[in-house]
């Protein structure tokens, strides 16, 4: 930290802000990094003259972005701190009204994945000149409340700066839980328009230079020591890593554990490239979209070792997935919380400080899962990597390409360099499966809150962070309906993403998913009315290539799997931002990606008139009493 000064300065709360920012540090394992990176911003009467003129001034001091769309702008802020491994941010800033609610997506998205974004939203007037003023909710029970306080329940740190002074134990806070690995997630501080644009005589020591130490908590000894005797004693372990290990830079103590231990490692969606997909001991994804080789093992395990994961229900198969009598859990995770899951026996501490500790105590006797137990999931593996060959494979290259095959063209170009960004629809399940993850950070699908939209932000977030690697956005028409908006950004700034957008014509995903639960795919195919009122009638006439042309961007069309080698190949070689269209072939008709390998929990009606739904009915019975509770 610089060397403080009592001298004070006269600045609006706006310029004080940005100021103060701009001085904001992060320190992990002896590295600085600057906190805040940069600031999002979409101007109206809000914020135009507060923020706005802040951002003018101070313009050499704080790098500023120009969005389309205010959850998009959250999204690119959550993709760039992820890609920088939580230890730099972005902040965003809104006018009130509608600007400022819809940050809320974006926001809640942030918190559940525990990635933290800034948020400075204005707000309406504190004095209360006029009232109700433009955009401003009139709540008859209370004066003080705002649209802003949506914010609320998906942020980490919440406050609203209705005096000058108050700004300064706010900022404190708020750079305190944006740099803490526990407590992380999004940040709001709402603004008042007219508290931004006021002056106050602030005190030096504001601006200093100010280093938060990101802290890597160690284990407890006594924890430590009942974590080692369990997996000593176990005889089918299997380790379980969740967004934790990446978060933690923990991917070099996982490899020295899975190499000393040979205990199988298996990943969520957060966690997946914690091992290499070739690394003897990775078993693949885990949960409802997992592997059959994973989902077996965890069938068997007697424990299972949580690093870094929340246990989602796709994680754990909606409670019964980890069904093997005794079966115990050993949960490393920096929060308690987490730790204690599942009637597990925590070890709570820093993912990577807590695997070396593992790696440390267990090498002086030798420590090794028994042989016959990995030979028999190195030999499930070698079976499910030929499963993933087949669904990759196109025998017939001048045909259309299904979802799977479009992931094996992509899977022949890349390397460790590359990134691949995905949030939902039916990919996240595919990509689970089959992704070959190469590198620690390659594989970044959003799955905590699964947000359509996120994808093309997020990539411009990525690029941001990581300028010399190649980063893909893969969206399907439905994702890319719900916000295509920023390409006009990554035009605007040159930031060559490669964005894929896979034509299936509908909600492909929930199309599937409604079949199974009686549904029928009722209002999920993007298609005319019919005669019967329902959406089976011509395949709409609409264009995403026209549309992603139109918004900028150079767009090459795939008809075959040919033409998307070629197509994928000259995207990736290119340094403008590029699309590449391709209207997928459906499962139906050629060879898919094997179907879920454990049961995902989504009620089904208890009663009705139609077979399919009552026959979803029998079947979801049979499976939900195979749920435990694990005490």
């Amino acid at each position: 930290m610089t060397e403080p000064t009592s001298t004070t300065t006269r600045l609006t709360v706006a310029q004080a802000l940005v100021r103060f920012l701009a001085a904001q540090y992060t320190e992990r394992d002896g590295v600085r990094r600057r906190l805040i990176n940069a600031t999002w911003g979409i101007f109206g009467h809000g914020n135009v003259a507060g923020l706005g003129q802040a951002l003018l001034e101070y313009g050499g001091d704080m790098p500023y972005h120009q969005g389309r769309n205010e959850q998009s702008m959250v999204h690119a802020a959550v993709g760039y701190a992820r890609q920088s491994n939580r230890l730099s941010v972005q902040a965003v800033t809104t006018s009130v009204g509608p600007g400022a609610t819809n940050l809320v997506t974006g926001a809640a998205l942030a918190t559940i994945n525990h990635l933290p974004v800034l948020l400075l939203p204005g707000d309406v007037f504190a004095t209360r000149p006029a009232d109700p003023v433009l955009q401003q909710l009139e709540v008859a029970y209370a004066g003080d409340v705002s649209v802003n306080d949506c914010l609320r329940p998906v942020s980490k740190y919440f406050d609203r700066i209705t005096r000058p002074e108050a700004l300064i134990p706010a900022a404190l806070q708020a750079m305190r839980v944006l740099a803490d690995p526990l407590d992380t997630g999004a940040v709001t501080l709402a603004l008042p328009q007219d508290v931004q644009a006021e002056a106050f005589d602030w005190p030096g020591e504001f601006f200093a230079e100010r280093v938060w130490a990101v802290r890597r908590p160690v284990a407890d000894p006594e924890e430590l020591a009942a974590a080692v005797r369990a997996v000593r004693a176990a005889r089918r372990p299997l380790l379980v890593a969740g967004g934790g290990v990446h978060h933690s830079e923990a991917e070099d103590a996982l490899r020295e554990f899975a190499d000393l231990t040979r205990i199988p490692v298996a990943s969520t969606q957060a966690g997946k490239g914690s091992l290499a997909w070739d690394h003897p001991a990775d078993v693949g994804g885990i949960g409802h979209t997992g592997t059959a080789t994973a989902c077996e093992l965890a069938r068997t395990a007697d424990l299972v070792i949580g690093v870094g994961t929340r246990y989602t229900d796709f994680t754990t198969a909606s409670g019964t997935l980890f069904s093997a009598q005794g079966v115990r859990f050993l949960n490393v995770n920096i929060a308690s919380f987490d730790g204690h899951k599942l009637a597990g026996q925590p070890l709570v501490a820093d993912a990577r400080t807590a695997l070396e500790a593992l790696t440390a105590a267990l090498a002086p006797r030798g420590h090794r899962a028994e042989p016959a137990y990995v030979t028999e999931y190195t030999d499930d593996k070698e079976r499910w990597e030929y499963r993933v060959d087949a669904a990759y494979e196109a025998e017939d290259p001048d045909t259309r390409p299904t979802q799977p095959q479009v992931l094996g063209v992509l899977d022949e170009l890349v390397t460790g360099d590359d990134i691949i960004i995905n949030a939902a629809g039916s990919l996240p399940g595919d990509l689970h499966k089959l992704w070959r993850a190469r590198s620690r950070d390659q594989y970044h699908v959003e799955y905590g809150y699964s947000c359509m939209g996120y994808e093309i932000p997020a990539a411009i977030g990525v690029r941001l962070a990581a300028p010399d690697r190649p980063v893909w956005a893969l969206v399907g028409d439905g994702t890319y309906l719900m916000m295509p908006t920023e390409i006009v950004t990554a035009v605007q700034e040159g930031i060559a993403i490669k964005v894929v957008i896979l034509q299936n014509h509908g909600y492909a995903s929930i199309g599937g998913l409604s079949e199974t639960v009686g549904g029928e795919r009722f209002a999920t195919a993007y298609r005319h009315r019919a005669e019967d009122g329902t959406y089976t009638g011509r395949p709409l006439p609409v264009d995403l290539a026209a549309n992603a042309a139109s918004l900028g961007m150079r767009v090459l069309r795939a008809k075959t799997v040919s033409d998307l080698r070629a197509a994928l190949a000259e995207a990736r070689a290119a340094d403008t931002p590029t699309c590449v269209y391709v209207e997928t072939e459906t499962a139906d008709t050629v060879s898919g990606a094997p179907p879920a390998q454990a049961w995902w929990d989504v009620p089904v009606a208890e009663t009705s008139t139609r077979p399919s739904a009552v026959k979803a009915r029998e079947l979801y019975e049979r499976l939900a009493a195979t749920r435990r509770r694990h005490l």
